[in-house]
Order: structure tokens, then sequence, then C-alpha cells
């Protein structure tokens, strides 16, 4: 069976890279990729709806904009220039990531049990 497959410039670089690195033409490697996710697809065990759910809840956490800011009132603090308004913010969003790993790992628990 001959299957025609459009790849972007990116992604054929890539699989290049990969061939040359594993030692393979790249259609070998190709095939060899392919019967190798068809092979894990085959042996996953398909999750229960709580175990997505549980997953989902492990890996929610502080939106970009938050990390950001975070990040920029811990600079703020190391250089000594943090404001108690900025203080306040900080411990705010301390408290929002120490919250939000106590429900990762409550999640992560039952997760293994």
């Amino acid at each position: 069976m001959t299957i025609t497959l459009e790849l972007t410039p990116e992604l054929e670089a890539q699989l290049r890279a990969e061939a040359k690195r594993a030692g393979l033409d790249e259609s070998e490697y190709v095939l060899h990729t392919l019967e190798e996710r068809l092979r894990l697809a085959r042996q996953a065990v398909p999750l229960s709806p709580r175990e997505t759910e549980l997953l989902q809840h492990i890996n929610l956490g502080l939106s970009e904009a938050s990390w950001q800011r975070y990040h920029e009132l811990i600079a703020k603090r190391r250089a000594e220039t943090l404001t108690p308004v900025e203080q306040q913010e900080l411990i705010g969003l301390s408290d929002q990531i120490e919250e939000a790993n106590v429900r990762r790992i409550e999640a992560l628990i039952e997760l293994a049990r």
C-alpha cells in the first residue's frame, strides 16, 4: 500500500535528522516509527471517566499571565523593590499556587489508588 503525505518543511527536516540519528533512511524510519506507535496504541489501557477527570485536575494550573506576574513579583522581592500592595498580591498568588498543588496531590493520590 502506498500513502502520500504532505509534510511541513520543519517536520520534514526533523524527520530527516531523526532518521539520520537512528542510522535509517527516511522511509525505514517512518515505517518503524508508525509500527511502534501502533504497537503502543494497542497496549494502551483506556482511562475511566474518573481517571480522565483526575488527570485534568492534576494538569490544571495558573494561567500564563498569572505565572508571569508571579515571577515579576518574585524578581521585585529579590531586588527589594516590592511595595506593600505588591507583597499582598504575591501572597495571594502564592496561596493560589499552594491550593492548586494540594488539589493536584489529592488527585494524584486518588489516581494512584
